[in-house]
């Protein structure tokens, strides 16, 4: 008698893959159900976690242009999503008093601060020659502006204390601004309107588009001292970004600027601070509060596509086996084991929802792409994303096709062999 030629793991498996990619041929609208159910909880967990990483980047890429030690006073920062009806309960805001300019003076002289800019915003008209731009975002900013928002100065220059401390009417436009305003021609030197009143163009100032900074639509920069006599705007939100000296830490500013305030503002020690310190970490923690929604319904999406793909195997891998009870028998009067039996289906099962996983992969590549292309949003495919659905859809094929091949294991070999 010839000994039986050993079987390998590998074998087995490559075995187990080309009976699992017959059956998706014999079986298209069984399988194709299958498949598209595991599909579509794939292309949730792919879509999403790529939006979502896009989203993050936006963020991340916005205060490293700030700096990496700088942080921002605020009136109120909720750090999370909330609901308002305009009552005072549930506006907490309401009962912070405004940050004044007085306030970002006093952080300015701080030993331990280097700079400070203070930003307010509008949208409003600006107009030149005839040429009207119905909304605008206007910005009234501090003259260390680009050291806080970031980009490039490409012409002319920015305004200069003297000139902020005048509330001189002169303003840094962006590209986008330029094309709409002086398509061809040199911007520098030009007046145009703003809220109607005439500033003169004396900067041209390029930032990179991103999710939350609308550089690509046209916006411009003024002194927050001209801003605040010619802007239509909701009064009570100033901002303060603050860039501490190279010698301090964050911690020791942020200790240095919550103390100036509270004591300006007569707060006794037992006072909660009545005014907002925003580092960079708690921007990055309240977005991966918000995000941290959509992971939940992306979660809840991928389970119900994973389930009808669950389903979908059992009934799929029971046919298998009731119509290939002969060929267990044959093998089982051949040697072969339960666990070889049972390891043949598994890998059969395994093998379908892959199949559904790498289609669904395909899938949400492609909508990652046209977020990407079609939006601000630079969504990328996180590689954890294709890790955890690789694993669930394989995971899934395996829970699902324990029973179907648990049964085929336990065919009476004798039995099976009879099966017409």
């Amino acid at each position: 008698m010839t000994p039986s030629r050993p079987i390998t793991l590998a074998s087995r498996m490559l075995e187990g893959v080309a009976i699992a990619l017959d059956s998706l041929q014999a079986n298209k609208v069984r399988a194709g159900l299958t498949v598209l159910g595991v599909a579509i909880g794939v292309t949730a967990v792919i879509a999403m976690g790529s939006a979502i990483t896009g989203i993050n980047l936006s963020i991340t890429r916005i205060l490293e242009s700030a700096g990496p030690k700088t942080f921002f006073v605020q009136r109120y920062f909720s750090g999370g999503l909330e609901v308002s009806d305009g009552s005072e309960e549930l506006s907490p805001w309401r009962r912070m008093p405004w940050i004044t300019t007085e306030e970002a003076e006093l952080i300015r002289r701080l030993p331990l601060v280097r700079e400070v800019n203070i930003g307010e915003y509008a949208a409003g008209p600006v107009s030149f020659e005839g040429i009207d731009l119905k909304s605008v975002d206007v910005a009234g900013f501090s003259p260390t502006w680009p050291q806080v928002n970031g980009g490039d100065i490409l012409a002319g220059r920015n305004f200069t204390p003297i000139e902020y401390s005048a509330g001189a009417h002169v303003a840094v436009i962006n590209d986008k601004a330029a094309e709409s305003l002086f398509p061809g021609r040199d911007p520098i030197g030009k007046t145009i309107k703003i809220f109607g009143q005439p500033f003169q163009v004396i900067g041209l100032h390029v930032e990179a588009a991103s999710l939350f900074t609308n550089a690509d639509n046209p916006r411009l920069a003024i002194p927050h001292t001209a801003f605040t006599k010619v802007a239509d705007f909701e009064r009570g939100w100033m901002e303060v970004a603050v860039v501490p000296t190279a010698a301090a830490s964050t911690v020791d500013a942020q200790e240095e600027v919550t103390a100036a305030l509270r004591s300006k503002r007569g707060l006794r020690p037992g006072d909660p601070n009545n005014f907002a310190i925003v580092t960079q970490d708690r921007v990055l923690e309240a977005f991966n509060k918000i995000t941290a929604g959509f992971f939940v319904v992306m979660i809840a999406l991928s389970s119900v596509g994973l389930m009808v793909g669950g389903v979908g195997v059992v009934a799929i891998m029971m046919i298998s086996v009731t119509e290939r009870t002969r060929e267990i028998g044959v093998r089982k009067a051949l040697g072969a084991t339960r666990g070889e039996i049972m390891f043949q289906f598994l890998v059969e099962a395994a093998t379908l929802t892959l199949v559904g996983c790498l289609i669904g992969m395909g899938l949400g590549a492609l909508i990652a792409y046209g977020i990407r292309s079609f939006t601000r949003i630079p969504a990328t495919v996180p590689l954890l994303s294709v890790v955890a659905a690789v694993v669930a859809s394989v995971l899934t094929g395996v829970l699902f096709g324990l029973y179907p091949a648990n049964r085929a294991s336990r065919l009476d070999p004798v039995e099976a062999l009879r099966y017409e």
